[in-house]
C-alpha cells in the first residue's frame, strides 16, 4: 500500500482519546503480521484498549523504537469543511482529516516502510510502539514501555517519537501536570464577607499564588532559554463559582495547568501548592470549620524531555533527516516517558504542530513523503554494510 492509502485507512478509525481503540489497533496488527512480524498487544484493565509493539530485525541489543499514538482529539464544535474522518485530497498538495498530522501520518510512514525493513539485512532491530490515550494524559505509554522492556531480552537504544515537527529534531519538551481544585467555603449574605469564607475569593487568591509562584521562578533565574517561555508556567484555565452578586460563594472550582522545564519538577510545584492550601485551611477554619481545598489530578504528571544536543540520537536524526538544527517544544508528549525509562529519546515527525488540534487539520503530501524518506534512511543507516 502507498503511504496515502495507509493514512486513509488509519483516518477511517475515529478513535478519540479515552475511547476504545481495538478496531484500529487490530487493523494495524493484521497489517504488520501480514508481513510475518509477531506483535504484542498491551491491554488496559477493561480490555477495550490496547497498545501494540513489535520487533523487526535481529534479536540483538541496540536498535530504534518508532513510536506514535492511535487516538485523536474531538472535532465537536470545530468548523470543519470536510468529513474529519475521511482523508480528503483537494488538489492543493494537502491531505485533510483529523489525525492526518497528529499523528497518524507518522504511523502511516512507519507502515509504508515495513516491507523495506523486512527485506533489509538490519544489524540492529527497529521496533514499532503504538499507544492509546496519549491525548488525554499519555496514559497508555507507561505500560507499553514496561511491556517492551519485559518482552525482549535485548534492549532498544533509541526512541523516535513521531509527533509533527516538520522533521526537525526536538531534543527537549516541557513536562505537564494538570490539577482540578475544588474549594468548600461558607454561604452567607455578602455584607458578612469577613464573617464567612468566600470560595470565590479563595479561588482568586489561588490564582494569584500561581502567578506569583511562576514569577518567583523567573526572579530566581530558574530559566531554560531553549524554551518559549523560558520558565515553568502555571496557568489557571477554568474558574467557576458563585450564584449571585450578594451571596458569598460556598463553592468554587478552578484548574491549574503546570508546564515544567526539565530543571524543575512538577511534583515539587505540587508540594508547594499543597502546603499553601494547608496553610489557608489552618488560617480560615476558625471562621468556618468545614473550609477545605481539595486537589485532584486531572492530567497525570508527564516528565519533560531533556536530551543532550551531543547525544548519539541527535546525530542519528541529523543523518536520516539531513536537518542539522535542533529545537525544543513547550507541549508534552510520550517522549519524556520513554526517556525516563532509559531510552535515548528524540521527537521528530512529518507535519506541523500548528495544524494539530484545530479544524481542517492537514498534512502536506511533501511532508508525508519526506517522513517515508526519513524512515527509509533509518533503515539504510541500520543495515549491515555488507548487505
Amino acid at each position: 500500500m502507498t503511504v496515502e492509502t495507509l493514512l486513509e485507512k488509519l483516518i477511517a478509525f475515529p478513535v478519540l482519546g479515552g475511547e476504545p481503540n481495538l478496531d484500529i489497533i487490530n487493523w494495524i496488527k493484521e497489517y504488520v503480521e501480514g508481513y510475518g512480524v509477531s506483535t504484542t498487544l498491551v491491554f488496559n484493565e477493561k480490555k477495550d484498549k490496547a497498545s501494540l509493539h513489535c520487533r523487526i530485525g535481529p534479536a540483538v541489543d541496540g536498535g530504534v523504537i518508532l513510536s506514535g499514538h492511535t487516538d485523536v482529539i474531538p472535532v465537536e464544535g470545530q468548523d470543519w469543511k470536510t468529513d474529519p474522518f475521511k482523508l480528503v485530497d483537494k488538489g492543493d498538495g494537502k491531505l485533510y482529516a483529523r489525525g492526518s498530522c497528529d499523528m497518524k501520518g507518522f504511523i502511516a510512514c512507519c507502515l509504508a516502510v515495513l516491507p523495506k525493513m523486512i527485506k533489509s539485512n538490519l544489524k540492529v532491530p527497529i521496533y514499532f510502539a503504538f499507544s492509546y490515550d496519549e491525548e488525554i494524559g499519555c496514559l497508555g505509554a507507561p505500560e507499553l514501555i514496561e511491556s517492551i522492556q519485559s518482552t525482549y531480552i535485548e534492549t532498544p537504544q533509541y526512541a523516535i517519537i513521531g509527533e509533527p515537527t516538520m522533521l526537525q529534531p526536538i531534543i527537549g519538551q516541557k513536562g505537564i501536570y494538570i490539577l482540578d481544585i475544588t474549594i468548600n467555603g461558607s454561604a452567607g449574605h455578602s455584607s458578612r464577607i469577613k464573617q464567612e469564607v468566600s470560595a470565590v475569593h479563595e479561588a482568586a487568591r489561588l490564582t494569584m499564588w500561581a502567578e506569583e509562584n511562576m514569577q518567583s521562578r523567573i526572579d530566581l533565574n530558574k530559566l531554560d532559554v531553549r524554551f518559549d517561555p523560558p520558565h515553568s508556567s502555571l496557568h489557571v484555565g477554568i474558574i467557576k463559582g458563585g450564584i449571585a452578586p450578594n451571596i458569598i460563594a460556598d463553592k468554587a472550582f478552578l484548574t491549574l495547568d503546570i508546564r515544567s522545564i526539565p530543571q524543575d519538577n512538577a511534583l515539587d510545584i505540587f508540594k508547594e501548592l499543597k502546603m499553601y492550601c494547608q496553610n489557608r485551611e489552618r488560617e480560615l477554619r476558625p471562621i468556618f470549620p468545614e473550609f477545605k481545598i481539595t486537589l485532584k489530578e486531572n492530567h497525570p504528571p508527564v516528565p519533560p524531555l531533556n536530551t543532550d544536543e551531543n547525544d548519539d540520537v541527535v546525530a542519528l536524526l541529523r543523518n536520516i533527516t539531513g536537518n542539522h538544527e535542533w529545537s525544543t517544544v513547550s507541549y508534552a508528549s510520550e517522549a519524556g516517558q520513554f526517556a525516563k525509562a532509559g531510552f535515548r529519546t528524540i521527537i521528530c515527525g512529518p507535519g506541523s504542530i500548528e495544524q494539530a488540534h484545530r479544524a481542517n487539520e492537514f498534512i502536506s503530501k511533501d511532508q508525508l513523503h519526506k517522513g517515508v524518506l526519513m524512515i527509509k534512511q533509518l533503515v539504510k543507516e541500520l543495515e549491515n554494510p555488507n548487505s
